[in-house]
């Protein structure tokens, strides 16, 4: 159980530990290092201490035959682990002392460190603050994800445009990995099915090797850690060694690149066949390799696979594992012969899965024919389990067949296309969404005939973010002030944060609030600087958005109402303006030109802004470029608003919202996602709730919404859109954006920016008028930190582990 804390030990010296590691490990001399070499060192006193918690933490496990979580994620968004492992194991003081004998600021060595490169947005930051959690709750549990050498992409601006690079964060090695090679599995593809004597027999094409790559978790507050084990793509043979020596240098390492790139990045550009089969072959692959995995150590404790629902909980985030379904049935059918009944009642009882979205379209679906050229038996598995599930469905509704087409695992609607979140659900005893109108809006749209089948199987799990992370080491002024007022106990108990609202009328609390969020907009504000050129005012009010670009996240709106500022400021200069700094940052999928020509949009209103004279300080506009955990961790301290802004009803929750409010940032948003339970934790008059709300939405829709009479009907906004149209900020190429514009005009306006924008704007009136007074502000801003208590996913993963995975805290 965790330990207590509310009196923490003093962290020990490790200078001898550090200088030994430079000269014994890293090699260098103690007196000469330099800050990477410094990093390596202090790194390896952290990992040596991880080890012997991690051995001892799996010794246990197995000798008391644990009930285990095993979550599988395409992303895992880990960050910079230093920090994080040093706070964990009580070390930081003492790296600090450590790093000061040889000159150097523990800044200075943790800014050495790359981002692990393993995950893009929310879906991957998520999955690492649960395996914090596991790990602080003490839950036996295990990550699966895969070892990305480049990740999705490392992002450049060049010209406003984003530019992408390999993300090659392992190229100098990473001390936080711990190579397993005796654990190495067959990843097979191709080939065809063959049915003989009563037997199945994948009689597949080609074959890689899955190689496992373990980064240990450390928990907060006790000595358990959790295990995130990474899959490494490595061909059978390295090379043709025969081509080779004939000078046939491509043919020789065609097997190796061949099968070897299916780990080397996340998300490959799926518009092209290959890029389609890529992404196929690496859900698969991953998936594959961690069934294998966690079979060899059920069956090692047990013997037998009938008891494999009492002692295991897979858990499928997202839709990406879902082919996990059809390969655990396919391994216990074909490769150990349990009738397929019993296999099916076993399965359904091992699984669980999590949805994140409310798009139809965002739903992940396969081509028969493209799974049936890489996974043969799989598509035989799925087609069976249709069957059967649809048999028992007709029965449920006798002559519906608009029903079952609703419900079959197949789209037969033009090419026919496997739907993996129905297959999903059909496996699975359990189904959440991930906020409270998230979960409710699953069951009476996209599964709402799976509910009517099974409503017991749907729950909410709202979500949660790790305070260790996102508060104690992102913004460790605000976290000396917590312990001071409320000692150091919200770090395991964020619902201690509550206190803050006897705080909340001190005049000389708030003015210490005050000088620690000047302090952090200082910082990024030398961030703006250090990445962009452009100097801002951290006496201005720093509007953040900071996440996916996506036409659903709306930054185009964002944008909307920056351009109208720009106007107005021209009309009125004189006015009592409060000075505003607007300040993106995100990536966009390579393929996705809208989200592209957002980004470019965003430079462009920039440059045109920030150098207009006219204009001053009176309003800047920023985009930071290659967003990940680290740059966050700077951001989300010096934000004042929170933009969450997407169209009511298409968020599912949200992680950046609660990041930013517990950091003490106001929200402007939607009623959309976990928006609507952060106002109802931190009180309506703590945030800004503007535009449409989701049965407002879903009405508009049906009686026709025409964005046209938006833009005839408001003389500001058609000056807005016209300015960004005729190429007011593209002077070079004047329609640039018109494909933008006229998507919203003519093109149907999808996510309804137009509908919502006049609420928007007069809301950000409102912001401007509470800003305007520092104490009121700063009074709201420590109710949204004091609301935030719920919000920690050391309570949603509590949660899940009750009510989901039956997965209790090990007592040893």
């Amino acid at each position: 159980m965790p330990l207590n804390t509310s009196a923490k030990p003093q962290s020990p010296d490790i200078s001898k530990d550090i200088n030994s590691h430079l000269l014994h490990t890293v090699g260098a001399d103690p007196g000469a290092a330099s800050s990477s070499e410094m990093m390596q060192a202090v790194a390896q006193v952290a990992r040596a201490q991880l080890s012997e918690r991690w051995v001892h933490t799996q010794r246990e496990e197995r000798k008391h035959k644990a009930r285990r979580v095993v979550y599988l994620s395409m992303e895992f968004l880990m960050g910079r682990t230093l920090s994080n492992a040093l706070a964990a194991l009580n070390l930081t003081e003492g790296a600090a002392a450590g790093a000061l004998q040889h000159a150097k600021n523990l800044e200075d060595l943790t800014g050495c460190e790359p981002d692990a490169a393993l995950g893009n947005g929310g879906l991957g930051r998520l999955a690492a603050c649960f395996l914090d959690s596991m790990a602080t709750l003490g839950l036996p549990s295990f990550g699966y994800g895969i070892r990305y050498e480049y990740g999705m992409f490392a992002q450049e601006i060049q010209g406003g445009n984003q530019v992408e690079y390999p993300d090659s964060w392992l190229k100098d090695g990473t001390p936080w990995e711990f190579p397993r090679a005796e654990l190495t599995y067959p990843v097979r593809f191709g080939g065809w099915v063959a049915h003989e004597d009563g037997k199945v027999v994948w009689k597949h094409a080609g074959e890689v090797a899955a190689k496992a790559y373990d980064m240990v978790v450390p928990g907060h507050g006790t000595h358990k850690v959790s295990t995130l084990r990474l899959w490494k793509a490595v061909a059978p043979d390295h090379i043709d060694l025969g081509a080779f020596n004939t000078g046939d240098y491509a043919r020789a390492a065609a097997a190796k690149n061949e099968y070897e790139n299916i780990s080397w990045v996340l998300y490959p550009n799926d518009s092209t066949p290959a890029g389609r089969e890529l992404r196929l072959k690496q859900e698969y692959f991953f998936v594959a390799a961690s069934m294998q995995d966690l079979i060899k150590r059920h069956l090692d404790e047990h013997h037998t696979l009938d008891n494999l629902a009492e002692h295991v909980a897979i858990h499928l985030n997202d839709t990406h594992p879902a082919i996990g379904v059809a390969e655990l049935m396919r391994i216990l059918c074909d490769e150990h012969d349990m009738l397929w009944d019993k296999a099916w009642a076993l399965c359904g009882k091992t699984f669980s899965y999590t949805n994140h979205t409310l798009m139809p379209e965002a739903l992940e679906t396969w081509p028969v024919s493209l799974i049936q050229h890489v996974l043969p038996r799989h598509l035989e598995i799925i087609f069976r389990i249709n069957k059967e599930f649809l048999d028992q469905a007709a029965r449920f509704r006798p002559g519906d067949q608009e029903f079952l087409k609703r419900l079959s695992l197949i789209d037969e609607t033009g090419e026919r296309r496997v739907r993996m979140a129905h297959l999903s659900v059909v496996g699975s005893h359990q189904i959440n969404g991930v906020s409270a109108l998230h979960s409710e809006l699953l069951v009476r749209t996209i599964f709402t005939d799976f509910a009517s089948l099974w409503p017991h199987r749907f729950t909410n799990m709202t979500n949660g973010v790790t305070p260790r992370r996102w508060l104690a080491q992102a913004n460790p002024s605000l976290s000396k002030l917590l312990d001071a007022s409320l000692g150091s106990g919200w770090r395991l108990d964020l619902n201690k944060l509550q206190g803050l609202k006897e705080h909340q009328g001190d005049a000389a609390f708030r003015e210490q609030f005050r000088a620690i969020k000047r302090y952090n907009k200082v910082r990024l504000a030398h961030l703006i600087k250090e990445t962009t050129g452009v100097v801002v005012s951290p006496d201005s009010l720093f509007d953040v958005q900071v996440k996916r670009i996506h036409e659903y996240k709306r930054q185009l709106l964002n944008v909307l109402h920056v351009v109208t500022r720009y106007q107005a400021i021209l009309a009125n200069p004189d006015a009592p303006w409060v000075p505003r700094t607007v300040i993106f940052a995100g990536k966009a999928a390579s393929s996705y030109v809208a989200a592209k020509s957002i980004i470019r949009l965003i430079h462009d209103v920039g440059l045109t802004v920030n150098n207009d004279e006219r204009i001053g300080d009176k309003l800047k506009v920023v985009f930071i470029p290659n967003y990940g955990v680290s740059v966050a961790e700077i951001i989300m301290p010096g934000a004042d608003l929170s933009e969450q802004i997407s169209t009511a009803g298409t968020e599912a929750s949200g992680t950046g919202n609660m990041k930013l409010a517990l950091n003490g940032a106001l929200t402007i948003g939607t009623d959309d996602g976990a928006n609507i339970e952060i106002r109802q934790n931190v009180g309506d008059d703590n945030i800004f709730i503007f535009g449409l709300k989701t049965p407002e939405v879903r009405d508009l829709r049906v009686t026709g919404y025409h964005p046209l009479n938006y833009y005839e009907g408001n003389p500001t906004l058609k000056a807005v859109l016209n300015a960004i149209g005729e190429g007011e900020f593209s002077p070079d190429e004047p329609g640039r954006y018109s494909a933008l514009i006229n998507s919203l005009v003519w093109g149907g306006d999808h996510y309804l920016l137009l509908a919502d924008y006049a609420s928007y704007v007069a809301t950000q009136q409102q912001v401007d008028g509470v800003y305007r007074q520092p104490e009121l502000w700063s009074q709201r801003a420590i109710a949204n930190v004091a609301g935030m208590g719920v919000f920690s996913s050391d309570r949603t993963i509590g949660e899940y582990a009750r009510q989901i995975w039956r997965v209790t805290p090990a007592p040893y």
